[in-house]
């Protein structure tokens, strides 16, 4: 598929025992900072960190919010123990951080490893990344691209990259100020359903 990026979904592993390619490794938090205390001279603080097997519901929870905001809730047929499963097994395959803002859930990215044959290296794929209305314009955003932009570099990755709906302006200004390019040459394609059936069922 050349330089096209990855869909929706993709694969690093196999569920049971497959190594990580050479010189990337497991996830953790690259070089966050400690909580920001009294941001903006209010005494609250920022904080990042990888989700755990007991943050599924909260997950579930967050995907639902931005399938909402998203106009996409009808979309939605994930469960707690379908994101348990995909993020916490043995072998993951997709990973997930969580912020806190004053010590409530904030918001979340979920992301898994993607490779370009152009580049011959792997990159991150974002599947999503949100947080809460109510919490926006404080940081919360940019500190969680901003965790998978030193993963990036310190994995020796080759790039960053997200989908966002043609719609959603403020997301669009947010990432050109980021210094994001959008990839308008490109149109993804989805095969699911019955679609999906069909194709594999061809000789």
């Amino acid at each position: 598929m050349g330089d096209r990026g990855s869909g929706r979904r993709g694969a690093l592993t196999g569920r049971r025992g497959a190594p990580l390619p050479a010189g990337l490794i497991r996830p953790f938090l690259y070089g966050a900072a400690p909580p920001l205390e009294d941001v903006h001279g209010a005494g609250l603080s920022l904080s990042i960190r990888p989700a755990a097997r007991a943050d599924a519901a909260l997950i579930l929870a967050l995907v639902g919010e931005l399938a909402e905001y998203e106009r996409l809730a009808h979309e939605v047929d994930a469960t707690e123990a379908m994101l348990a499963a995909a993020l916490f097994a043995e072998n993951p395959r997709v990973f997930c951080a969580i912020a806190e803002w004053d010590g409530a859930p904030a918001g979340f990215a979920l992301w898994f490893y993607s490779f370009s044959t152009f580049r011959g290296r792997h990159g991150i794929h974002l599947e999503d990344v949100f947080v809460r209305p109510a919490l926006r314009g404080r940081g919360i955003g940019m500190a969680l691209l901003a965790d998978l932009a030193r993963r990036c570099l310190a994995e020796d990755l080759a790039r960053l990259e997200w989908g966002v709906l043609d719609w959603n302006e403020p997301a669009l200004a947010f990432y050109r100020r980021l210094g994001a390019v959008a990839m308008d040459g490109w149109t993804k394609n989805r095969l699911d359903g019955g679609a999906l059936a069909a194709l594999a069922g061809r000789a």
